[in-house]
């Protein structure tokens, strides 16, 4: 995955040689992108363009997202699609053969799986030069800190989508929230079956549309993408399918809500 797999090693927390391997990322990212953003939105897939006032993600700003990893390569999706470098910081179970069926383009896909305590070094660095960036905070951020960081995101013209991470509190200076919720998977019969696909609802506010706007997709779909959701998945379920919910154990339903 070229650069991708570079960055992994450079922000692993085992290496000897941290804040070296970031210059070194940041010159070698440089000079295949240009540094300052010339676009003020990014686009969302089609099935997302409901959501924000915009039809898009505002460059130069944050936004807070549900930690799943299906609603964020949802969101990626449609930026990679035009040629944009997308990073994932701080999330390792997501995966590049899910990223794949989202139509992620992995040679534009920056991976910092594991960055420990320098997740918000690697942040900054990232922003300087990758136009849509997602970060799961391993700690709280100072202030300070987050005031540093969101002057760069404007000044590079970068998107950074913040998922939310238990005990941290919501980000601060964010544009806006992006929440999936409402999970309801498809496949399992009376006590056999496989599921296939599942159908959400998300929601988003920002701070200059705080009325919530929500649109109900399969996420991931039938093949493993998002697609919007049929009217048919829509309705609400009957009294035996609502029985048939309750008899999931509980941890297939956790794992169903994180994505």
């Amino acid at each position: 995955m070229g650069i991708g797999l570079d960055a992994m090693t450079a922000l692993s927390p085992t290496s000897d040689t941290r804040a070296g391997e970031v210059l070194r990322l940041r010159r070698e990212i440089s000079r295949m992108q240009r540094r300052r953003s010339e676009h003020t939105i990014l686009p969302l897939d089609p099935a997302f363009a409901a959501l924000l006032p915009e039809e898009g993600l505002l460059t130069g700003t944050s936004y807070t997202v549900s930690p799943s990893p299906a609603l964020v390569l949802a969101l990626l999706s449609a930026a990679s699609g035009k040629g944009h470098w997308c990073a994932v910081i701080g999330m390792p179970t997501l995966g590049v053969e899910a990223a794949a069926a989202f139509g992620i383009d992995l040679s534009r896909l920056i991976l910092v799986p594991a960055p420990g305590d320098r997740w918000l070094a690697a942040t900054s660095a990232l922003a300087e030069v990758v136009p849509l960036i997602v970060v799961h905070p391993g700690s709280r951020a100072r202030d300070a800190d987050v005031a540093r960081l969101s002057a760069r995101l404007r000044d590079r013209g970068c998107t950074l989508l913040v998922a939310e991470a238990p005990g941290l509190g919501r980000w601060p200076q964010s544009e806006g929230s992006i929440h999936l919720h409402d999970p309801d998977w498809h496949g399992l019969g009376e006590g056999w079956g496989l599921l296939s696909d599942c159908t959400v609802t998300v929601t988003a506010r920002t701070r200059h549309s705080p009325r919530p706007s929500s649109v109900r997709v399969q996420l991931p779909g039938a093949q493993g993408a998002i697609e919007s959701a049929a009217a048919e998945l829509t309705a609400l379920p009957s009294p035996a399918q609502e029985r048939r919910e309750e008899s999931v154990p509980a941890e297939l339903l956790y794992w169903a809500e994180a994505g």
